[in-house]
């Protein structure tokens, strides 16, 4: 059974959701009454923000905080700094997802249809001028460009630790992009650039780079020890985390991921699941997880990919992988010495983020 989400990210979560739809409403206003044209691109961006998501990236941002003697009531109401670099990670996270579901050519994004396709089919319905693709993803791209200008204009950068921090972050989820695009195309399905590509496109931006930022607001001193001791932490739990969202995205439920199951496997991504099925594949095998690549996959091939990944073992050694890395991430934050309560949170979110199915 998937574990429950702890009660504290639940709680920031609502908190970070109402700022975020106050900010993003405030911003609608603005635009659509400076031209009318603009309310439905920025009401996508907000429809996005609000659609739901495990708000990770602002609990990981929090207990970083809060494990280097930040104060907690302070962080939930009084500490502008923190709750702003909350509300940046989730812009620049919807700005992403906005460009991925363009790059991936995806047609649903938490079950529903996502910001591009939607603007395509408009374009297509409404007889406007030009390509409907060409607009419905220029509109997409520049969505997720107004996310990530709203993110940066969030974020204070109070000292030289909080912007170094920022800007490695979105530096490493480009470049973890870029190899994700160049790899798929080339057909690269080794597994030590899968799981590169893993580390720097989600891990460190959705778990070790927050618990920096959180760390580097707190102002603590000998920052360079205690971010080595906050990747001890959240290096594992990021690529635990990405491999559990593999997993999902060949064997999870649609009705749970909201998005539509062997999405990966159409895309070609060099994925740790599929990069550790291909190498221990027979040539039987190997000829069935080829078919991996083809945007026109039939559910029946789907199936046949799934049952290869069983049988060649990858799925099991991942698995192993995954509650493995869980175990030296959860290790390392309960020696850390940090606070009390930031530490038994940070190890209640590593067992719900490798567990969960969505």
């Amino acid at each position: 059974m998937p574990s429950q989400a702890p009660a504290t990210l639940v709680d920031i979560g609502t908190r970070i959701t109402q700022h975020l739809d106050l900010l993003l409403e405030s911003e609608q206003q603005r635009w659509a009454g400076f031209d009318e044209l603009l309310v439905e691109p920025f009401g996508e961006v907000r429809a996005l923000v609000a659609s739901g998501g495990k708000r990770l990236r602002p609990a990981f941002c929090h207990w970083g905080y809060v494990a280097l003697g930040g104060d907690r009531a302070s962080a939930v109401d009084g500490n502008g700094d923190v709750i702003a670099a909350q509300i940046a990670l989730e812009l620049l996270h919807a700005s992403a997802l906005l460009h991925d579901d363009i790059i991936d050519g995806a047609v649903l994004r938490r079950g529903e249809p996502t910001t591009y396709r939607r603007f395509l089919k408009d374009h297509e319905l409404s007889g406007w001028r030009g390509e409907s693709r060409r607009f419905g993803e220029g509109v997409g791209i520049l969505a997720g460009d107004v996310a990530a200008v709203l993110a940066d204009r969030s974020i204070v950068l109070r000292n030289d630790a909080v912007r170094e921090v920022w800007c490695e972050l979105r530096l490493e989820m480009n470049v973890g992009q870029l190899l994700d695009v160049i790899g798929s195309a080339h057909g690269d399905q080794s597994v030590e650039r899968a799981d590169r590509i893993c580390r720097l496109k989600s891990g460190k931006y959705s778990i070790e780079r927050p618990l920096h930022l959180g760390a580097a607001l707190s102002e603590a001193d000998d920052l360079d020890e205690v971010m080595r001791r906050l990747s001890a932490y959240g290096l594992p739990l990021g690529d635990a985390f990405q491999m559990r969202d593999d997993v999902i995205g060949v064997f999870g439920d649609e009705s749970a991921s909201g998005k539509p199951v062997g999405g990966d496997l159409r895309e070609g991504k060099p994925t740790p699941l599929v990069a550790r099925a291909i190498r221990s594949a027979s040539g039987a095998q190997r000829r069935v997880l080829d078919l991996i690549g083809d945007p026109h996959l039939t559910d029946e091939q789907v199936r046949r990919i799934q049952e290869v990944i069983i049988a060649t073992g990858a799925l099991d050694e991942l698995e192993r992988e995954i509650a493995a890395k869980s175990r030296e991430a959860v290790s390392a934050i309960q020696r850390s010495g940090f606070e009390d309560d930031a530490v038994t949170e940070l190890v209640a979110l590593a067992s719900y983020i490798t567990d969960r199915d969505r």
